[in-house]
Order: structure tokens, then C-alpha cells, then sequence
């Protein structure tokens, strides 16, 4: 029996990327992407890699303004990430001076706020699994 591989060539009749315009892809998962179905996946990265709960609620609340109840209260109401940072009590306006780059996208270029705020907690997270201790992952 044969196999016959087939590789197959997109040409495109247009650019394929707009110099305006800053791609993000799946732009629309991260507006129906919800906190609770994240939370557990931060914890479980910085529990694997020797870190705590507490700590991950630690950057939340520096970030967000949530406590552990309100962190709480999100998890129950299933709100999704844009709801979240909506309704957080107080976003922390050091958030900004969160600089690098995490999935290939420097944190500060980009363009959309609810993606760049998702990206900073998605840093925040990988600095704490990474071992950076808090007083270096969360400027003053």
C-alpha cells in the first residue's frame, strides 16, 4: 500500500496582514473567556512550581483590587475577563510599569486595554512560577 503526502499552498490575493491594524488572534475568546475557567489554571501553574494560593490572590489584589471574597464572588458569577476587570474595585495604575513580553507579544504594544490586561496577569503569573520573588514581580 502506498501513502501519498500532500502539501498544499495558500497563495493570498490580498496582504494578509494590515500594517494598522495590531493582530491578536482569537481576539473575540479573550471577551468570552471566563476568570473561573482561568483561576484554577494559574493556580495549578504556580502550585506546580512551588508557589501558593495566597500568593496568586496576593497579585490579583495588587492588580485588581479583589480580595478574596470578591475573588470568590467572580469564580461563583462565572463572569467573563472583560466583566472582571470591569467590576474590579481598584486597577491598579502601577499595572502600566508591567513591561516584556508573554505568548510572543510585548505587554506594552498592545492595543486592545481588556487583552493587555489579561496579558499582565497572564506575566504576573509566570514571573511568580518562574520563582521571581513578589517584591520584584509587582512594581511600587
Amino acid at each position: 500500500m502506498t501513502t501519498i503526502k500532500m502539501m498544499i499552498t495558500f497563495i493570498p490575493i490580498k496582504p494578509l496582514i494590515n500594517p494598522d491594524v495590531h493582530m491578536i488572534p482569537n481576539r473575540n475568546r479573550f471577551y468570552q473567556m471566563t476568570f473561573a475557567s482561568v483561576y484554577p489554571l494559574y493556580l495549578k501553574k504556580a502550585e506546580r512550581k512551588g508557589r501558593t494560593k495566597n500568593e496568586v490572590d496576593a497579585i490579583i489584589l495588587w492588580l485588581t483590587g479583589y480580595d478574596e471574597s470578591g475573588i470568590a464572588e467572580q469564580l461563583e458569577s462565572l463572569n467573563n475577563f472583560e466583566t472582571f476587570f470591569q467590576d474590579c474595585p481598584n486597577y491598579n495604575p502601577n499595572a502600566n510599569k508591567i513591561k516584556g513580553t508573554i505568548c510572543g507579544y510585548r505587554i506594552e504594544e498592545i492595543q486592545d486595554p481588556l487583552i493587555q490586561k489579561v496579558r499582565i496577569l497572564d506575566k504576573l503569573i509566570d514571573d511568580l512560577a518562574k520563582g521571581k520573588k513578589m517584591e520584584k514581580i509587582l512594581p511600587q
